[in-house]
């Protein structure tokens, strides 16, 4: 198993430290120096649970990822593996995450790249794995919810059944956190999946790939991770946010 970190995305709302990065490398540390990245967040959670290898999709900015890898690499002691998204300024993060489908028959655990959160959460995947689970979402039940949220609906011995930022968050689960438990067994299913989505609507998130998989009948699993601090970072109140989070780590 290895890691795998989408960070394509450009992030206009973090203008204007995106104006020269991609949103993985705005810097989340106190003094903003960019010392501290959610990358290296991602990447030193990755290092803790004992992975040694990690892909990285790259689009927008890519240059700046390409600087740092070999000093991200020296720094946690994961081999970073650069693949490329060639449409990340045009296309949603569907086409993003089939851009790594050759990497996902490895086994992975995908955390996006705006998520601040701490290694509980990977652990909190790696022990629900098992038996017939091949993905395996993390899950926030405890947060409240409002429309921005990717919230999941499951169901009693039969996972998610819905998953979509478009409900009423009255009737969801909980949200879906950005980070992914995905079995080698899965990746062809998966990229399926994608690929299928971004063909009928380009501007779908991975996720709607994760309903395709559901709608086709195929089961999609959930953690609840408890009651941790994180942050999808989307805009500078998230960041700062994100800052207050990542100092306790």
């Amino acid at each position: 198993m290895i890691g795998l970190v989408l960070a394509a995305g450009a992030g206009r709302r973090l203008r204007p430290y995106t104006d020269t990065l991609p949103k993985a490398l705005v810097p989340v540390d106190r003094a903003g120096e960019g010392r501290t990245t959610v990358l290296d967040l991602t990447l030193r959670n990755f290092a803790e649970i004992g992975l040694t290898d990690a892909a990285v999709v790259v689009g927008y900015r890519k240059e700046a990822v390409h600087e740092r890898q070999t000093a991200l690499e020296a720094k946690y002691g994961v081999k970073l593996h650069l693949v490329e998204n060639d449409k990340a300024e045009e296309w949603n993060n569907a086409y993003s995450l089939w851009c790594a489908r050759d990497v996902l028959a490895e086994g992975v655990i995908l955390a996006n790249g705006d998520t601040v959160h701490p290694v509980s959460v990977e652990q909190t995947l790696l022990e629900a794995r098992g038996g017939a689970r091949r993905i395996i979402l993390a899950l926030d039940t405890v947060k409240d919810l409002a429309d921005e949220e990717m919230k999941v609906v499951t169901a009693e011995g039969q996972g998610v059944r819905r998953i979509t930022k478009l409900m009423d968050p009255a009737s969801a689960t909980g949200e879906y956190i950005g980070v992914t438990l995905i079995e080698g067994a899965a990746a062809d299913d998966l990229a399926d999946a994608l690929k299928a989505t971004y063909e009928r609507d380009p501007q779908l998130y991975y996720e709607d790939g994760y309903q395709e998989l559901v709608d086709r009948g195929l089961r999609v699993d959930v953690a609840p991770i408890g009651e941790v601090p994180w942050v999808e970072i989307d805009n500078h109140d998230d960041l700062n946010r994100a800052r207050e989070i990542a100092c306790r780590y």
